[in-house]
Formats: structure tokens, C-alpha cells, sequence
């Protein structure tokens, strides 16, 4: 198996409102007719939004409702950035768990999450590279 993720799918209560949500934030969704998924494209990987049973069932997993072990991270170049990005995802209806701050590890983060609770790390981490399209590189 090649070392790589190329998508990541969000079991969400309200498709439509998860969908305003992150369209908000600027991201262009696409698909999501009927029980579709809503498919966002991320870089070089796929964001989708689904209906949290389908999802559940498709995945052969029991949905017990709680939190499911993941954050998601969106790294930005700068802590002005952090500010920025949590600034817009508050008015877009995040709830923030955490208002931006230093870090333990030398970098500057908030977290933030979406309407059906999905934790995201903003954060600006000085020890990792941003690539020109968005992505991330691990400091060498």
C-alpha cells in the first residue's frame, strides 16, 4: 500500500446544512443529490459529506454517536492565518473549542468544529512545510 489518504468521508446529520456550512468556509461541493454524498475536492484529496447511517452501514460499523477518534487538521502558513480561518469558521457556525493560542510544540492553533461536531485543528505549525497547492511536508 502506497503511504498516502486520498479521501476522507464525514458521517453528517443534515447533509444540507453541512453542506452550507462548509461552502461558508469557501469550499465548492459537488454531487449530494438525493442520498448522495456531497464530494469537496481538497488539495489532491476528496472531502465527502454522507448521511451518518448510510455511512455507518457502508462502513460495517455500529454508530454509537460519540466521537470517533479523529480530528482533522487544516494547516495554514502563518498564526495570522489561524486567527483568519477561525475568525470564518465561527461565522459560518462553528462552535470553537478552543480560541487560538501557542502551543506545547512551538506552533499556534485553535480548534473548531463543524455542525455535526467533527473536531478541526487550524493550526500553523514553523517545523512543517506548506506546499504552493496547500499540502504539507514534514521539516527535514
Amino acid at each position: 500500500m502506497k503511504q498516502r489518504l486520498t479521501a476522507i468521508t464525514l458521517g453528517v446529520r443534515d447533509k444540507e446544512r453541512s453542506r452550507a456550512f462548509y461552502e461558508a468556509l469557501g469550499w465548492s461541493g459537488a454531487g449530494g443529490a438525493g442520498d448522495d454524498p456531497v464530494f469537496f475536492q481538497a488539495g489532491d484529496m476528496v472531502v465527502a459529506l454522507w448521511d451518518r447511517a448510510s455511512l455507518a452501514e457502508d462502513s460495517c460499523v455500529a454508530d454509537t454517536g460519540g466521537w470517533g477518534g479523529i480530528t482533522l487538521a487544516h494547516n495554514v502558513g502563518s498564526r495570522q492565518e489561524v486567527d483568519a480561518v477561525t475568525e470564518q469558521a465561527r461565522a459560518a457556525g462553528a462552535r470553537v473549542g478552543r480560541e487560538p493560542a501557542e502551543t506545547f510544540w512551538g506552533g499556534y492553533n485553535a480548534i473548531v468544529f463543524d455542525p455535526d461536531g467533527h473536531p478541526w485543528e487550524i493550526a500553523h505549525n514553523p517545523y512543517w512545510q506548506l506546499t504552493e497547492d496547500g499540502g504539507v511536508q514534514l521539516g527535514g
